[in-house]
């Protein structure tokens, strides 16, 4: 069997900038083993597998290196890409999944990707896990969380620079993730996101988090429209707009394309 793979760099407008997710299209699902050796082999944070099911409108599942993904923001935004600018889709996409309702991705005139998700606010921990305080090099000020991560926030984005983790205690809140996060110096909010229990160690760019992340910031900055970067070695940039009255956000990004070829399994 011959599968159709594209990796797409997102949330960068450079290659080899923010983060890389593979994306392959299928006629027809295949078993989900093999959807995870995939993803495996391909050792990218996440690979996108989606079906058709009518005019613009796919089936998307998403898988990390180890395990089957709920949700997945810039392996969203790749998917788009590939359809926008390989797969013949014009100007609009609906993704259905199994955890996340429906996903509309649009593309604008500016080449940037729009993308509304439903907001998973984060809500105050009363009892911060012990993991959270030994596997952080440094304590944050206040910890939250939603059906995703752990929030820790800081001060300072450079404390959010500065701070050093310990994947094999932070592995023990699976399957919850850590993301840490505080205002940025020239951006709205910066984060870091730590991942060991779902995918790898850090994450480059997560889209799925700033579903959380913008809207805490939004009530923290009192402003709807965010400017974020996430602080990563290879970084990215996305926009968001929060819509409290709908309980949705928008988030915008980039795509650029780096590789396109076949699987022979």
């Amino acid at each position: 069997m011959d599968l159709d793979i594209f990796v797409v760099d997102a949330f960068t407008d450079e290659q080899f900038k923010g983060n890389s997710a593979a994306v392959v299209p299928l006629e027809d699902w295949i078993s989900d083993t093999l959807m995870q050796k995939i993803a495996a082999e391909n050792n990218l944070s996440e690979t996108a597998f989606i079906v058709k099911n009518s005019n613009n409108s796919y089936h998307i599942r998403w898988f990390s290196p180890l395990t089957e993904i709920d949700f997945c923001g810039h392996a969203t935004l790749a998917t788009a890409f590939v359809l926008f600018h390989h797969l013949n889709v014009e100007s609009e996409v609906e993704f259905t999944t199994n955890e996340v309702g429906s996903l509309i991705v649009k593309l604008q005139g500016n080449g940037k990707i729009e993308m509304n998700f439903p907001l998973q606010q984060p809500e105050p921990v009363l009892e911060v896990p012990t993991q959270i305080l030994e596997g952080l090099s440094i304590t944050p000020n206040k910890v939250l969380k939603n059906r995703q991560a752990y929030f820790a926030v800081y001060e300072s984005q450079s404390e959010v620079e500065q701070v050093n983790y310990q994947s094999d205690i932070l592995k023990q809140l699976a399957p919850l993730d850590v993301v840490v996060t505080a205002q940025g110096d020239e951006v709205d909010f910066v984060s870091r996101y730590f991942w060991p229990a779902n995918g790898g160690d850090e994450d480059p760019v997560t889209g799925s988090i700033h579903t959380g992340l913008a809207p805490y910031w939004a009530q923290q900055l009192n402003k709807s429209q965010l400017k974020a970067f996430q602080a990563s070695e290879r970084g990215g940039q996305l926009n968001c707009d929060v819509d409290f009255a709908s309980n949705r956000v928008t988030i915008l990004g980039e795509g650029v394309l780096y590789l396109k070829g076949q699987i022979f399994v």
